[in-house]
């Protein structure tokens, strides 16, 4: 029998800014390190590079946000040499400019290649981008982060084998998102911070402000509740969004709950403010390619409120460890919420505890990085 070949990993990604992405890809590089698995990053740099430096796990710079063909053929040339440098055998690429930069660099240098699929890139018209988004599914095994993604794939990209495809769900950190983990002078900081009375339960839908996450939805659904005893708070950076973020002012105003909505930026302390909340939302009107915040709502020991669709689907069982509402429908969301405001708390302890071993059960960091690395082993040990 043939020795096992351990993994030498380059993940490839546009940059290390902030998000999702980024998120998973220190993750894994961590993780990877740990096992004492020889692993290195590239991207085009970003603020996340520090965790990389401080765990010293090398990071290459490269212009990987280029759509330009010739940066991205330049891109491939560099990803070659530092691939047979240091004796790499298998390139992870986890978006569509830098994974073809990865793939012909793979190519060239004789090693493997796995995709992450992240999102339902968008087709373009007469699908004329699926040419350009492809190189997602040229991986020897693509990792689709939900079943919708997965479902995505196989139905716009017809050609690839469903053997190949492996389905990996995003993660909690429990380390940060947990009761536990939240000190009370953390709380009260976010008590002051957001204006928070000591007497309404607190309805939070955090994430990017932005029409598809469905603010206004909530707006319209807040008016349409029969229980009018609460306190709402959306929070989550705007990216140049004002115009939008002063419609929802609007809204509010228009249906008297200004005073109940309190509307902000950016939050830099997401499992404080959830800790100081009753309801966690996701209530987005287009489908979400995972949806984090329902798992980190359910790993705060929160009830958690969500639209029926996309990623969401696989995270929340309706009634035992979260609530579904209809997607796009106002009426449906107010309904949900005055459900959850209605529970006893021998009710409520009863979802969240049912929530806690969910997402302890499936979608911790540990899970993912586990099955990751279980896929790196598979495709470098393949025949």
């Amino acid at each position: 029998m043939s020795e096992k070949i351990n993994p030498v990993v380059l993940q490839v990604l546009p940059e290390l800014e902030m998000g999702g992405v980024e998120r998973g890809t220190i993750e894994i590089a961590l993780e990877l390190q740990k096992q004492g698995i020889k692993n290195f990053v590239a991207s085009q740099s970003g603020r996340m590079v520090s965790e990389l430096k401080k765990a010293k796990i090398p990071h290459l710079t490269l212009p990987l946000k280029s759509k330009n063909i010739f940066t991205m053929r330049r891109n491939a040339d560099a990803l070659a040499a530092y691939i047979k440098k240091n004796n790499i055998n298998i390139v992870h690429a986890r978006s569509r400019a830098p994974a073809w930069s990865a793939y012909w660099a793979a190519k060239k240098a004789g090693v493997h290649f796995v995709t992450t699929f992240h999102g339902t890139y968008g087709l373009g018209p007469l699908g004329i981008k699926k040419i350009y988004n492809r190189i997602m599914t040229y991986g020897e095994r693509v990792i689709a982060i939900s079943n919708h993604i997965k479902k995505h794939i196989l139905a716009n990209y017809k050609k690839t084998d469903p053997q190949k495809i492996r389905l990996i769900h995003r993660c909690v950190d429990i380390d940060k998102f947990s009761p536990e983990a939240v000190t009370q002078a953390r709380m009260i900081q976010k008590i002051k911070e957001y204006n928070i009375p000591d007497d309404k339960p607190v309805l939070l839908l955090g994430g990017r402000i932005t029409r598809w996450k469905g603010q206004h939805l909530l707006i319209e659904a807040l008016s349409k509740m029969k229980n009018q005893n609460y306190y709402c708070i959306i929070a989550g950076d705007e990216q140049g969004r004002e115009e939008y973020v002063k419609s929802l002012k609007k809204q509010a105003e228009k249906y008297g709950i200004s005073n109940k909505v309190y509307i902000s930026g950016k939050v830099l302390d997401m499992p404080a403010l959830m800790m100081v909340s009753t309801v966690i939302l996701s209530t987005a009107v287009e489908p979400e390619a995972f949806g984090r915040i329902s798992i980190e709502g359910q790993a705060m020991g929160k009830i958690v409120i969500a639209s029926d669709i996309g990623g969401s689907l696989d995270t929340i069982q309706d009634g035992i460890t979260g609530k579904f509402f209809k997607s796009g429908d106002s009426q449906s969301l107010a309904d949900a919420l005055d459900w959850a405001l209605s529970l006893s708390a021998q009710e409520t302890k009863k979802i969240t505890d049912s929530a806690l071993k969910n997402v302890r059960e499936h979608f911790t960091k540990q899970i993912m990085c586990d099955k990751t690395i279980k896929v790196y082993r598979e495709v470098v040990n393949a025949d």
